[in-house]
């Protein structure tokens, strides 16, 4: 994996859409354990879900927008807004996508900019005190 620069994208330097994939895997298999997370994820299979979060980070950082083609803008706080995500649930999935994130090894200026957005997105999905 290539360090990001001026004219590459996050998506090229961690890798394409087979580090987003595994990212998407990992950051599962901690919410399948995690019994905060369980509560937001209603699916019996997170499959569905894994496969649409990798695809959304795959596009946002650069790569195909297989996500937008299938499933239109992401509208993200409409598709959370039914689920509630407090303090306990935001912090809970920061630290399932931290250590999914951190299993993967990316380059540090790569693991910085994903960490930096996943921060910002789990506050702004919060929508109960």
């Amino acid at each position: 994996m290539a360090e990001p620069d001026a004219a590459g994208s996050i998506y090229d330097a961690a890798g394409g859409q087979p580090f987003f994939e595994a990212l998407a895997a990992r950051f599962y298999e901690g919410v399948a354990a995690d019994p905060v997370l369980r509560a937001v994820y209603p699916e019996d299979d997170l499959a569905g879900a894994e496969r649409r979060l990798g695809l959304f980070l795959t596009q946002y950082w650069g790569g195909p927008t297989t996500y937008s083609d299938e499933r239109g803008h992401p509208r993200l706080r409409m598709r959370h807004s039914p689920f509630e995500i407090g303090p306990a649930q935001r912090d809970a999935w920061l630290q399932r996508m931290r250590e999914a994130v951190a299993s993967l090894e990316p380059p540090p200026a790569v693991s910085e900019r994903l960490l930096g957005y996943f921060e910002m997105a789990a506050e702004a999905m919060r929508n109960r005190d």
